[in-house]
């Protein structure tokens, strides 16, 4: 019983891992398609500043 407590809680870490890295890989792929724009803005609040 006390192994399968450990064998679930490492299931949901391992969840989370994964959750986690799809994430990550839908921002990189939204920074890789906005690139363009976010340099234009990110330019453009510089030069107001």
């Amino acid at each position: 019983m006390l192994r399968a407590l450990k064998l679930e809680r490492g299931q949901g870490l391992v969840e989370y891992g994964l959750i986690m890295f799809m994430v990550l890989l839908v921002v990189i792929a939204m920074v890789m398609v906005f690139h363009d724009q976010m340099a234009v803005m990110f330019s453009t609040i510089t030069a107001s500043l």
